[in-house]
C-alpha cells in the first residue's frame, strides 16, 4: 500500500466512523441555535459562539448562565471549568499527535470536540503503530461530517429560532450525544468510580446556584477516579 493510498484510508475511515454522530449532532446544534436566538443573542452573537468556541457543553453553560443574569466572571469561569475536559483529552493524544507541526497542532486544538476525541483516541489505541501523518488523516476524516455540521445547525436553529415546536423534543441531543461517547470508555474501575461520583454528587448538589453544583462534582469525580487509579497502583505493587 502506497503513502498515499494509507492516508485516503485513514481519512476514509475516520469520515465513516464519525457518519453516526451526525444524528445527534444536527438536534443540538440546531437547540443551541434556538437556545441562542431564545436568550436574546443575534445571528452573528450565536454564530460566534459556534464557530469560535465550538464547544456545545460550554455554549449551553454559558448561555444558560447569561439568561440566569450570572455575573460575568461566573460565566466565564463556568465555561473554562466545562471544558476543562479538553486538557485531559490534549493530554491522552500528545503521545500521538505531539511531534506534528505547529499549524497541524493547532488546527487538531481548534477542532477537538467530544465525538472527535472519543474516535481518533480509540482508533491510536487500536493501531498505535501507524504514522504520524495516518493519525492526521483519521482525525481529519473525524472532523468532517461533524464539525461543518455543528456550523450549519447551529445556524438553522438561529434562524427558525421560535419557530420549531416544542413538540419535536430536540434537548433529547444533549444526553444521547455524550452517553454515546462515554458509555464506551468506562472500561476500567477508576472510570466506572469517576462515572458514579459525578452522578451522585451532580444530583446531590442540584440545590447550588448557577452551575457550581456540576463543577463541583467533576472535580470530585476526578479525585475520586485518580484515588481509585492509586489505589489500584499500589495494590499490583504489593501483590
Amino acid at each position: 500500500m502506497t503513502a498515499r493510498t494509507s492516508l485516503s484510508s485513514a481519512y476514509w475511515r475516520g469520515c465513516r466512523q464519525g457518519l453516526p454522530f451526525i444524528l445527534v449532532i444536527v438536534p443540538f446544534g440546531v437547540l443551541f441555535g434556538v437556545a441562542g436566538s431564545e436568550a436574546g443573542l443575534t445571528m452573528s452573537e450565536v454564530m460566534g459562539f459556534s464557530i469560535l468556541v465550538i464547544a456545545g457543553a460550554s455554549q449551553f453553560t454559558a448561555v444558560q448562565l447569561m439568561t440566569d443574569h450570572a455575573s460575568t466572571v461566573m460565566v466565564i469561569l463556568a465555561s473554562l471549568a466545562v471544558n476543562l475536559r479538553m486538557a485531559m483529552y490534549s493530554a491522552s493524544l500528545a503521545p500521538h499527535l505531539g511531534a506534528a507541526p505547529s499549524w497541524a497542532r493547532a488546527l487538531v486544538a481548534y477542532f477537538m470536540v467530544d465525538q472527535v476525541f472519543a474516535l481518533s483516541n480509540a482508533d491510536y489505541e487500536r493501531a498505535p503503530k501507524q504514522s504520524l501523518a495516518e493519525k492526521l488523516a483519521y482525525y481529519a476524516g473525524a472532523c468532517t461530517p461533524v464539525c461543518p455540521q455543528w456550523y450549519f445547525s447551529t445556524l438553522a436553529g438561529a434562524w427558525l429560532g421560535k419557530a420549531i415546536p416544542p413538540a419535536f423534543a430536540l434537548d433529547f441531543a444533549v444526553p444521547v450525544t455524550f452517553l454515546a461517547m462515554i458509555a464506551p470508555m468506562l472500561r476500567s474501575l477508576p472510570h466506572l468510580v469517576a462515572a458514579a461520583v459525578s452522578i451522585t454528587m451532580a444530583l446531590a448538589l442540584s440545590f447550588l446556584p448557577s452551575g457550581t453544583g456540576l463543577i463541583l462534582a467533576a472535580l470530585i469525580a476526578m479525585a475520586a477516579g485518580a484515588q481509585t487509579e492509586l489505589w489500584l497502583i499500589r495494590r499490583r505493587a504489593a501483590a
